[in-house]
């Protein structure tokens, strides 16, 4: 049979996983349950220390004496990762401690008062659950709001809460702190690409910036659950703020799921499909996960960071030539997001952007 092909600019609405949690199960229900086909989907992460995610110091990338060094840390981590935590990215902790603390208060308000944010048909911005295309689909352990945040006319200002009060300020003040952190990381990832070419990193400054922020609930059979499904990010790279003391956060590396455990202060960095792009394939979109606690609710805010859409979506010119062919066929932004929300479910996104 054909596979079907579905649009992903809207989504199906589905109970609220928090709603579910506080009536205290002691059972999942069926629609969430991953290991009913018998794939061993949840399994144990790998202790193997030596797949801990690298750290980049981006105090060291800006110091002249320090910054080659970085920037082979950071080459190795885009390559071998794919995924990296940032210190030092410029972002002020009281930035990160507002977000999570507005973030906190919306997915603690009643259930009531948080479906005044609920999507629309049709969109999948607001307060839901991305991605739900059919009533039979398996559904993740998440809520979440979505918004898009840059540029400012693309905002759509009756799904912003307006409760807890100052979520909007605030909402817009890490927005404009994201834009400015994508900026200078993409700067430093295409400089460790050898590439001189600022025409990538600037982009960002023009670019399109959506926020996922998730609520994962406490969780009676956490081992049969995910939070959010393995996927790779369709972005130039994708920003995420943990907001708990516990890991939930896995990326594959090796055949293997590696935690990445919270550190105060870093925000988690990885290469989206677009990046992968643009480096010919030389860096490449992780895979990853969410995992869910049996005790704790965890909460984290995801930005997803694009180039503006004067960029067209191609492999950069000078890591193609004679014995190194483009991988990727070039595209227009709008081609680009056409093939990514218009495309068969059961196939790869990033498989179906190869030459």
């Amino acid at each position: 049979m054909e596979p079907k092909t579905v649009s992903l600019k809207s989504s199906l609405p589905v109970p609220s996983v928090q709603e579910l949690a506080l009536n205290r199960l002691d059972k999942v229900p069926p629609r969430y349950i991953r290991d009913s086909d018998g794939d061993d989907i949840i399994s144990s992460v790998s202790s193997d220390p030596s797949l801990r995610v690298p750290l980049i110091d981006m105090a060291k990338l800006v110091n002249a004496l320090t910054q080659e060094e970085e920037l082979q840390k950071l080459h190795l981590a885009c390559k071998d990762f794919g995924v990296f935590q940032v210190l030092n990215h410029g972002v002020s902790n009281t930035s990160l401690k507002n977000m999570r603390s507005q973030v906190q208060g919306f997915f603690d308000l009643p259930f009531q008062e948080k479906k005044k944010w609920a999507q629309k048909p049709g969109s999948l911005e607001g307060y839901g659950q991305a991605f739900v295309t059919s009533e039979e689909q398996k559904l993740d352990w998440n809520d979440m709001l979505f918004l898009k945040s840059l540029p400012i006319e693309k905002r759509k200002l009756d799904l912003w809460p307006q409760n807890p009060s100052g979520f909007r300020e605030t909402l817009e003040r890490y927005s404009e702190d994201m834009r400015e952190a994508a900026f200078s990381i993409v700067k430093f990832i295409t400089m460790s690409l050898g590439l001189q070419d600022t025409q990538i990193s600037e982009s960002f400054r023009e670019g399109l910036y959506d926020i996922r922020m998730n609520c994962y609930p406490p969780c009676p059979e956490p081992e049969r659950v995910l939070g959010i499904v393995p996927h790779a990010d369709n972005s130039g790279i994708t920003l995420l703020l943990d907001c708990a003391d516990f890991p939930g956060l896995q990326f594959l590396k090796d055949g293997k799921w590696v935690n990445v455990e919270p550190i105060e202060g870093a925000i988690v960095a990885n290469i989206g499909h677009i990046i992968e792009v643009m480096s010919n394939g030389i860096y490449k979109a992780p895979d990853h996960r969410a995992v869910v606690n049996k005790l704790k609710e965890r909460l984290s805010v995801v930005t997803f960071c694009f180039p503006g859409p004067s960029m067209d979506i191609a492999p950069a010119k000078k890591l193609i030539g004679e014995g190194n062919p483009p991988k990727y066929k070039s595209m227009t932004h709008a081609e680009y997001f056409s093939n990514f929300f218009n495309r068969k479910l059961d196939e790869s996104f990033i498989d179906s952007l190869k030459v």
